[in-house]
């Protein structure tokens, strides 16, 4: 019965009366129970509460994405469900509210199949640190989906769902796009509202979601994108219908190819996908040009510095009191709760990350570190600003390399943070950015194309992804699950 819908496809299915809403979410919760063990997508999956989720849906004339079944990571707060954020320290805990965008994407008409599996507290580039164990890559179960989105991106080619939420502070949707095959959106900061949704870094959050096309990626913004009165970050430039940017023509469009993104730190395989990508934009009449961005060899640096002074700021409201773990250790005083209750909750890397952010806010280091990666920061921002305008868009790896073994990296987090070094310096300046599916290397794992845009404008994004997508269709070599 499932056919690799797009949201597009199964509209039009919807439309002409092929089959109900109710046939098509039942027939993706059975493919979760065959195929879930294998490759550990969702996590507290119990089918019972997803089809309470469809039988709370009020489906109306209308609606943009009328009785299309979704999967939404464990960092969105979900009215019902069990919302962990992968973490033992949230363990057990069921709001009882939905975060802004879950209820807009109700309104729109879409249903949440459950929880998918992220890194704790979104923190990685594996999805390694989830309690839950890692999401597998469909393409091989050896290998990675990528982070801290991964459960999100093999969603999509597994087609356990016909498209995910998730958020991308240093590269967390893009990078597991293009680990899966995937089509990944990180808006521009502000775009999406980020109200009732598990903070990691408050200044580098975003919003943005997984889906097999571009131009689903385009109507899932139509549905979560605007001005909230709950996110003081968001802004009012918002576009009604971003689907009208598909199909639009690109000739005379500017495309920048930093020349950092391509240098001899790419995988050879990677490069020749992405020159590949740049041959067929440039044959649409798009005009190619190198350009330098000097600063992304900062990028890396800065962001390990901004994130972990955020997230050690973000983790302090996890007290243990009020909801989530506590320690069964009898306490002599209310700091032992604490003390007990988050060395048991939080993993390593979460630890590694309070401590390094801890430091560098401390009296003796703030100048020193936290400071001076602000004003680094503001040069990698006014580097993007002088390039776009020469250019309209960027286009470059996603990722230096191919997706990784399971264990390959986990020890070593350098070389792991090392993984997001063409993401970091876009999300440092708030822009918007996509991953689009450029084909497969000759071990059959999956490479993306990265198109960056100036803050505020996805229409650039999707009109560039779109017209690519048109000549390679890439998102439609799915994985044979037998």
């Amino acid at each position: 019965m499932l056919e690799n819908f797009t949201i597009k496809s199964l509209l039009e299915s919807y439309a002409s009366k092929k089959i109900s809403k109710e046939e098509v979410f039942s027939a993706y919760l059975d493919r979760i129970e065959k195929h879930n063990q294998q490759f550990n997508v969702f996590v507290n999956f119990d089918r019972e509460t997803s089809m309470q989720n469809f039988k709370d849906m009020q489906f109306q004339e209308g609606q943009i994405l009328n009785g299309i079944p979704y999967g939404l990571k464990d960092n969105f707060i979900h009215k019902d469900n069990f919302v962990t954020a992968s973490s033992k320290l949230l363990e057990g805990f069921k709001p009882s509210f939905d975060a802004e965008v879950v209820s807009k994407l109700k309104k729109s008409g879409a249903v949440s199949l459950g929880m998918v599996n992220t890194d704790e507290f979104t923190c990685g580039a594996s999805s390694e640190t989830s309690i839950y164990g890692p999401t597998l890559n469909p393409y091989d179960t050896t290998c990675v989906s990528g982070g801290s989105s991964g459960g999100s991106a093999a969603l999509i080619p597994l087609d356990f769902g016909v498209f995910a939420m998730g958020t991308d502070t240093g590269g967390s949707i893009r990078q597991p796009a293009s680990f899966c095959n995937a089509v990944g959106l990180k808006v521009s900061y502000g775009r999406v509202s980020r109200s009732g949704v598990l903070s990691m870094a408050s200044s580098l959050d975003s919003i943005g979601h997984l889906t097999k096309t571009v131009y689903d990626s385009a109507l899932v913004l139509n549905a979560t994108a605007g001005l909230s009165k709950e996110d003081s970050t968001t802004f009012a430039n918002q576009i009604e219908d971003y689907t009208k940017f598909c199909g639009e023509d690109i000739s005379g469009l500017r495309i920048g190819v930093p020349k950092e993104y391509m240098d001899d730190t790419v995988d050879v395989q990677v490069k020749e996908k992405v020159e590949a990508a740049i041959k067929v934009l440039e044959s649409k009449g798009a005009v190619i040009k190198e350009v330098s961005l000097p600063m992304t060899k900062y990028g890396v640096a800065v962001y390990y510095i901004v994130n972990p002074s955020e997230v050690s700021t973000n983790m302090e409201r996890y007290d243990s009191i009020r909801f989530g773990r506590r320690s069964k250790n009898e306490p002599k005083e209310l700091l032992d709760i604490y003390l007990d209750s988050r060395s048991e909750g939080f993993g390593i890397e979460m630890k590694r990350r309070i401590l390094v952010g801890s430091m560098v806010l401390s009296a003796d280091s703030y100048e020193s570190y936290y400071l001076k990666a602000q004003k680094v920061r503001t040069l990698i921002i006014e580097d993007f600003k002088k390039v776009f305008q020469e250019v309209d868009v960027l286009v470059g790896p996603v990722c230096p390399i191919s997706p990784f073994k399971v264990g390959e990296k986990s020890q070593d987090p350098v070389t792991m943070y090392t993984v997001d070094a063409l993401l970091t310096p876009s999300a440092l300046a708030g822009l918007c950015g996509i991953s689009v599916p450029a084909g497969f290397n000759s071990d059959g794992l999956p490479i993306g194309l990265q198109i960056i845009a100036p803050h505020g404008c996805e229409d650039r994004l999707f009109k560039v992804g779109h017209k690519y997508e048109e000549e390679t269709e890439f998102y439609k070599q799915t994985p044979d699950l037998g």
